[in-house]
């Protein structure tokens, strides 16, 4: 088995979209002026949001539905805690974390009655779609094409979102909400309604982000299963300087590192070892980005008081 080929860019596709996802509604609250770290936490209810979905309904519109809307209310809840009371957006982002792992922990106990994880051999996972005409083409049809539809999804949002901010009105008012929020209200600018539509937005990606990892790579759910993964996308939105273009960049290059480590497990090189790959990697993008992830962390907090 060679390390390098090109399966090992589909592989990469598919395990960039969560952090993507996750990373562009990082971008959309960063843009506002709000510093969100409950990302990890986010993710995770969408994918156990998911996977009781589709469990109860059987339908995998439905599944998808019902993670985003559950992940909304968790960022609602953020949105609150952050806009409303003024409590700090770094203290409330680790509480939705843990409020998140230890939900759903709590949850699959109380809605499965199983410990650790939960799988269904019944239960179907999302569809793998050929693109027509595209399948055939040699090399270019294998990473191109069988992916779930998320991974597409994520693409496009991240195409979507780029084109908000540099074309659309309200993408600008966003930005200048980010910049100052006051100079923003003094000029009529709804700032705090375009906060709460951010955050909102953000739970929504950050819930496909979830079903991606529990219905379109894996159809099962474990206890923590985002394995860092929000906090990954942290660390890619502030790579990407909440740019989304520089986002789908610099995911991709945490996705190529996730589906290395798994490629590296064939070599019969200890799992533990392979497993820490992606964050080597995002310790160094921190340590190469601590001056710039401090100021615009401390950015968002001054805008948004």
């Amino acid at each position: 088995m060679e390390l390098f080929d090109w399966s090992l860019v589909s592989s990469t596709i598919r395990m960039v979209t969560p952090i993507l996802l996750a990373a562009l509604g990082g971008a959309l609250c960063s843009r506002v002026g709000i510093f969100n770290v409950g990302l990890e936490g986010l993710i995770l209810v969408g994918a156990f949001s998911a996977i009781v979905g589709n469990h109860f309904t059987g339908s995998l519109l439905l599944a998808l539905l019902f993670a985003a809307l559950v992940t909304v209310l968790f960022s609602l809840l953020f949105a609150y805690m952050t806009i409303g009371l003024r409590a700090n957006e770094i203290v409330v982002g680790v509480a939705i974390n843990f409020l998140g792992l230890g939900l759903t922990t709590f949850a699959l106990r109380a809605v499965f009655d199983v410990k650790g994880a939960f799988y269904d051999k019944d239960m179907a996972g999302l569809p793998q779609w050929q693109i027509p005409l595209i399948k055939d083409i040699p090399v270019l049809g294998d990473i191109v094409s069988g992916h779930s539809p998320l991974v597409y999804f994520a693409f496009l949002a991240a195409v979507l979102l780029h084109f908000f901010f540099t074309r659309t009105v309200t993408g600008f008012r966003a930005l200048a909400v980010g910049m100052n929020a006051t100079a923003a209200r003094s000029l009529g600018l709804k700032a705090t309604r375009l906060q709460v539509l951010a955050i909102v937005m953000c739970g929504v990606l950050c819930g496909m982000a979830g079903a991606q990892l529990s219905l379109g790579q894996v159809t099962m759910f474990t206890e923590g299963m985002t394995a860092g993964r929000g906090f990954i996308a942290l660390v890619a939105m502030m790579l990407g300087q909440a740019h989304p273009l520089g986002i789908l960049a610099s995911s991709f290059l945490f996705g190529l590192m996730d589906a290395l480590s798994i490629r590296l497990q064939g070599f019969s090189l200890p799992t533990q070892f392979t497993a820490m790959l992606p964050y080597v990697l995002t310790i160094a993008a921190m340590f190469f980005l601590k001056d710039k992830g401090a100021s615009s962390a401390g950015s968002s907090q001054q805008s948004t008081r």
